[in-house]
């Protein structure tokens, strides 16, 4: 096995203005060393990078081992972090290993911080790329604390206040069936599970089921203090949704049945408008990079949102996350 040492100089991974790096192992060795035994040489600096950055990109080591793709992060000290309360469709590869979420690829994955829409989230995440797209599908970046500074200060203070209350129908025939988001098929066992978690439950009938949870709409970041906006409303909102669908979902639904939807922690209505503002911070700050065979990319969830860019031919990127903090 090659050791290679490194100092704490990194290549730019969005561009020189942009904090997130890229330590390319393929300038430093002369044969790829192995992830795992590399990681566990060089952790302190790499823990050190990842909290000075927020997001490090490792290329250039061996062939990927998906099924130990949870080893990166327990290599690093970290406490793996289970997907239990499901947003997206996503397998599990093994153990705590997960491919990315599973939209058609024709379609963007929007920008999120990973489980903002839940009352606890992993601090740190770790992608793998095992197929790279023939053409596509990079994960895109953003700066969390930039798209922050781009938002009025009233409407984080609004976020700030009141929460973001998150509301689902399961049931319905229309996007996760609440069997797959809480994996049981037991009504008693989601009781428990949403009782111990903080949400509220409503059986409207054997199969409807709809929840309700008020969650942070803004946190502050777990080491600088930082406020940040961390939400999901602009993804659970029906103005997410294209015209049409939004259109036909209303018409067959009504609001209080639609598979998904947010409102302040109050019940009070977002606006429209405001959540246009949030995904137009999140454009103006999202960068991109092309995915190699064999990348891992660390990112902390709380510096950098994530999405997918639509993509052709095969893509095989994989996800595990760790050290859970609480709202």
């Amino acid at each position: 096995m090659t050791m290679v040492k490194l100092d704490s100089a990194t290549e730019p991974l969005l561009g020189p203005d942009r904090t997130a790096r890229c330590i390319d192992i393929r300038d430093r060795a002369s044969a790829a060393p192995a992830l795992l035994p590399w990681l566990a040489d060089e952790q302190a600096l790499i823990r050190t990078l990842i909290d000075r950055h927020g997001a490090l990109l490792l290329r250039g080591f061996g062939p990927p081992e998906p099924e130990r793709l949870a080893d990166v992060l327990t290599t690093l000290g970290g406490t793996l972090v289970d997907y239990v309360y499901k947003s997206t469709p996503r397998t599990r590869v093994e153990g705590r290993v997960f491919t990315a979420t599973e939209y058609p690829a024709d379609q963007w994955i929007p920008q999120h911080c990973e489980m903002a829409y839940a009352r606890s989230w992993p601090r740190l995440l770790a992608f793998a790329c095992i197929t790279p797209a023939a053409d596509g599908g990079q994960t895109p970046l953003a700066d969390i604390a930039r798209v922050t500074e781009r938002l009025p200060v009233d409407l984080l203070d609004r976020f700030e206040a009141r929460g973001v209350l998150y509301i689902r129908n399961y049931g319905l025939g229309v996007d996760l069936h609440w069997a797959d988001v809480f994996q049981t098929d037991d009504p008693r066992a989601v009781d428990a599970l949403c009782a111990r978690t903080g949400i509220d439950t409503e059986w409207l009938d054997d199969d409807h089921l709809r929840t309700r949870q008020v969650c942070q709409g803004t946190a502050r970041h777990w080491r600088t203090g930082d406020r940040v906006l961390f939400n999901q409303a602009h993804l659970f909102h029906p103005s997410n949704l294209p015209a049409a669908v939004r259109e036909a979902l209303e018409a067959a639904f009504g609001e209080e049945d639609l598979p998904r939807n947010a409102r302040y922690g109050d019940g009070s209505p977002i606006d429209d408008g405001d959540l246009a503002q949030v995904r137009a911070a999140f454009d103006a700050e999202t960068r991109m990079f092309d995915w190699q065979a064999g990348d891992v990319l660390l990112v902390d969830n709380m510096r950098w949102s994530h999405g997918r860019a639509p993509f052709t031919g095969t893509r095989r990127v994989l996800v595990a996350m760790a050290d859970a903090l609480p709202a």
